[in-house]
């Protein structure tokens, strides 16, 4: 009995892993290793900078440069994943089967993230490393609900515009009125790159935690709802296919 569990599940282990593989080379087009690279790149070259123009690095530095990491990290995939489909004719296959598409692309958006917080979790070991000490599980916790949301507003667009270099460009302009008004909104619960380790300092505490707290609902929501419009319009076929 104890044997034909361990056969049991090895055989599930190995086509999970084989899975995990296969849509990983769909979700990034063959290209993963280069997104590794290039993230890992830039990482370590922004925080060269940062460390040759302020040794003394805080919690705040490190959560910018990580959260600029993942953003970077999951805009191909969520943005052009809807045009991969279409290039590679795997939106065909996908809409011939009833609630298939669903099924899918839940399932992509998930690894995306996953591996997306795999990454930024192994960065976050090196930077409290090399720059300064901090909670490595909280500040990836802290990231991923930006990351999340931006995620999902690119995979709700990609199903609105149907054109990766639109989506692109919409996501774009998107985040840079945020950056545009990230002064007006830096200590507001509305903005979508606010910082929890940049505590305004004539802010009680108690009131910037509900601050923060109400932040990440807000994502979350708003990246649950972006989610959920996508799906509906990827009921749109004709638009599609």
């Amino acid at each position: 009995m104890f044997m034909k569990n361990k056969s049991s599940l090895i055989n599930i282990l190995s086509i999970t892993t084989k899975l995990f593989r296969y849509n990983t080379k769909i979700i990034f087009a063959n290209k993963f290793i280069y997104f590794l690279v290039a993230a890992i790149i830039f990482f370590l070259t922004i925080a060269t900078i940062n460390i040759f123009s302020n040794p003394y690095q805080t919690e705040d530095d490190v959560y910018g440069l990580l959260l600029t990491t993942g953003i970077l990290l999951i805009f191909y995939p969520t943005t052009f994943g809807i045009q991969n489909d279409t290039d590679s004719r795997m939106l065909e296959i996908i809409f011939g089967i009833p609630n298939y598409r669903y099924k899918v692309w839940l399932v992509r958006l998930v690894m995306i993230f996953l591996i997306n917080s795999l990454i930024l979790l192994a960065l976050s070991y090196l930077s409290s490393f090399a720059l300064v000490q901090f909670r490595v599980f909280e500040m990836v916790f802290q990231i991923m609900f930006p990351i999340i949301f931006l995620g999902c507003l690119a995979f709700m667009f990609s199903t609105l515009i149907r054109n990766g270099n639109g989506t692109a460009v919409a996501i774009v302009i998107i985040g840079l009125l945020f950056l545009i008004f990230s002064d007006i909104l830096e200590e507001s619960k509305w903005n979508i790159f606010l910082n929890p380790y940049n505590m305004p300092s004539d802010m009680n505490e108690t009131i910037w935690h509900e601050i923060c707290l109400k932040n990440r609902l807000y994502l979350l929501t708003g990246g649950i709802l972006s989610v959920l419009y996508g799906l509906f319009n990827l009921q749109k076929r004709g638009k599609f296919v």
